[in-house]
């Protein structure tokens, strides 16, 4: 099974390189009386130039390698990692993970994925896109962002600064059961964040562009001018009174509730019970409009991949169909402690896409979800971490905007938001369609029906 994709030497070691210690790891494991074992192997660079007042602030180049290996004896695991490509080297992490599995109680769900679960064919997912960005070219895109920033609004009165980003890597996994495989991949990314002052009143915000290829990613200016708009819009917040009003989570934060989502079912949570949608499968947990898929397959995709952390093919498949739950998030070993086979999703979710078939008014504007409100809370920021995954509560402070007759009257802050993430699923309401790309999760803002609002 060989998954190999091949690329110009960029890297301070080939594909072919990183293959040979791969398979140099698991053939010296085999010799050392390992009955099983699985290999990794990486390496990447990244550039990142900070400009703050039209200063260069910092300038970073980084480049990164590491091994990890991980060894069976039976059913006793060990793993063992290291930044040396050494020969040596190599050979004594290996001996290392052997004496960890020796000492390692026997566990029934311990080993590789089933061999037939394993990727053959490898498709190009298109996700390597070389950025050859000179840091002189680097600080001229840092500063045009910035200085859109800083011209947009006279009450902009401070920057932290802006902020360029490239990162290249490449990786090999390899397991004794045949499979090897893997491909370059590439990040890249251009952030601003901006203050605003206006009286006593002094407001942050900040506006970021991601992408696997730099020609995707947003206008340096139009990041900075967003920047600016962002943070210009919250100055004068107000409070608000205690209240149950409609939620309207924007884009920008909704997809936090569909990591909490993948939390409740991924199984390290289900097989320890410590879940609130523990039992729920082929249950309405969501509402009826709400449909959910992982796929893997889209080209450029942030967290497109042909096969998981294990080498486990991946494939497209509907996790909520019509509110209904439908599928879990499983590795090898979580799969085997529920008694079922592996989704392909050892390291988590892949793209992760939340739509609307239709509820009261189908997939709307953004305009549209406020005149759906009418008058409640447009969240724009949540603080704190208060998500209970055993019960599903939810609390957390928040800031935003009010909204009375479908429009945004003024910003608001210092209050706490709750709810429970089971009423709060089944109670969406609609969903937007102003999808932001910025992550392995996907969709545009969803407006809930009836939170709890703590203010004064």
């Amino acid at each position: 099974m060989n998954a190999l994709v091949t690329t110009a030497p960029r890297f301070s070691h080939s594909a072919d390189s990183l293959r040979n210690i791969a398979q140099d790891m698991l053939d010296y494991a085999k010799q050392r009386g390992a009955t099983a074992a699985s290999a990794d192997v990486s390496v990447g660079f990244g550039q990142s130039i900070t400009v703050r007042h039209s200063e260069v602030e910092t300038i970073e180049y980084n480049r990164d390698k590491g091994l990890s290996v991980t060894t069976y004896i039976g059913q006793q695991r060990g793993n063992a990692s290291t930044s040396d490509f050494s020969p040596q080297a190599v050979r004594d992490t290996v001996d290392a993970a052997l004496s960890i599995a020796r000492y390692t109680a026997k566990d029934d769900c311990s080993g590789l994925p089933d061999a037939d679960m394993l990727a053959r064919d490898c498709p190009d997912m298109d996700l390597y896109h070389p950025w050859d960005l000179p840091v002189d070219a680097a600080i001229v895109l840092a500063k045009q962002c910035e200085q859109a920033a800083l011209q947009a609004d006279k009450r902009i009165s401070n920057s932290e600064g802006a902020t360029v980003n490239l990162h290249e890597a490449q990786f090999i996994t390899a397991n004794s059961l045949g499979f090897i495989g893997g491909f370059p991949t590439s990040r890249h990314s251009l952030s601003c964040a901006v203050i605003a002052g206006e009286g006593d009143a002094m407001e942050r915000d900040y506006w970021y562009t991601v992408a696997r290829d730099a020609k995707d990613m947003m206008d340096a200016q139009q990041v900075g001018r967003i920047a600016a708009e962002r943070t210009v819009r919250r100055l004068n917040a107000r409070q608000i009174n205690t209240m149950q009003v409609p939620v309207l989570f924007e884009a920008t934060i909704a997809s936090g509730l569909l990591g909490s989502f993948v939390s409740a079912v991924s199984g390290s949570s289900l097989y320890r019970k410590s879940s609130f949608l523990l039992d729920k499968m082929d249950q309405q947990i969501f509402a009826p409009h709400i449909n959910i898929s992982d796929v893997p397959d889209i080209r450029k995709g942030l967290a497109s991949s042909p096969f998981d952390d294990e080498g486990v093919r991946t494939q497209r498949r509907v996790i909520v169909e019509n509110g209904v739950l439908r599928g879990y998030f499983l590795g090898s070993y979580s799969a085997r402690k529920l008694g079922l086979r592996t989704t392909g999703n050892a390291g988590g979710n892949h793209n992760l896409i939340l739509k609307s078939s239709g509820g009261q008014s189908g997939e709307l504007d953004f305009n549209g979800l406020l005149k759906q409100m009418g008058r409640g809370l447009l969240v724009t920021e949540l603080l704190g971490q208060g998500v209970n995954q055993v019960t599903g509560d939810y609390s957390r402070g928040a800031a935003g905007f009010w909204v009375e007759h479908g429009e945004i009257q003024y910003p608001v802050q210092e209050i706490t938001i709750a709810g429970n993430l089971k009423d709060m699923y089944r109670n969406i309401v609609a969903v937007g369609n102003d999808i932001l790309v910025q992550g392995s999760k996907q969709c545009g803002s969803i407006l809930i029906e009836g939170m709890t609002i703590a203010g004064r």
